[in-house]
């Protein structure tokens, strides 16, 4: 085992920990008002070794005494710490959709266009929207069941710039580790795929803040 294979489970083994540790926390005090953020931060934790527990007990942990209408006393963060939670909400979709994207692929031996990488970008982006939309939809707060139809297209418009941020920074990692710094790319059943897939979330995550904070000063996407 070299030293990046050692690194790569240390990474994963850390960020299921902490996934689970905000899990059982999440069980003990729900998030009521925006309840799709308990599977937001969980995935956070599995994406986001050491930053992603911190900012969930930080920023995201909902009050003991938390109601129907009132969680981690949202209204009151920094207007930075706002934004980097509706991150994380944006962030954990497209994750979702790159965790199943990525074995999907390599289980069925999928191409497109004779590009094991490209056969990548595709079915990711795809599930990466999918999962995306859907988690801006469930977690908008919207009458959804009165208007659904409206509450799409707001969530199309709230998310979309962030999600093609996030992929920007999630698949040029992608292309360099494809490309260039191995010689054969990782693949899904190895400890440093997942690894490299963290840096690449990690990466999509900083490469989507600025839509986030553009989106959210504008109005177009409400803080979080």
């Amino acid at each position: 085992m070299n030293w990046l294979q050692v690194v790569s489970w240390i990474s994963i083994v850390l960020s299921i920990v902490q996934a689970i540790v905000i899990t059982v926390d999440i069980i003990r005090r729900p998030q009521k008002m925006m309840p799709i953020m308990n599977l937001v931060w969980p995935l956070v934790g599995l994406f986001f070794p050491i930053v992603g527990i911190w900012a969930y007990y930080g920023l995201g942990r909902a009050s003991r005494h938390a109601t129907t209408t009132s969680n981690h006393a949202h209204g009151d963060k920094p207007f930075w710490q706002s934004v980097f939670v509706s991150t994380t909400h944006c962030s954990s979709g497209c994750s979702l959709g790159d965790m199943v994207g990525a074995p999907l692929v390599f289980s069925t031996g999928l191409l497109i266009a004779g590009s094991a990488l490209f056969t990548d970008y595709v079915v990711e982006f795809v599930l990466a929207y999918i999962f995306g939309i859907a988690f801006q939809y469930y977690g908008m707060g919207l009458k959804k069941h009165d208007h659904p139809g409206q509450a799409l297209k707001d969530a199309i418009k709230a998310d979309t710039l962030s999600l093609i941020s996030f992929e920007v920074g999630m698949f040029g990692w992608m292309a360099l580790v494809s490309l260039v710094f191995f010689a054969s790319a990782p693949e899904p059943v190895s400890p440093v795929f997942w690894f490299m897939m963290q840096i690449a979330m990690m990466l999509g995550f900083l490469t989507s803040y600025p839509a986030n904070w553009v989106l959210v000063r504008t109005g177009v996407k409400h803080a979080m």
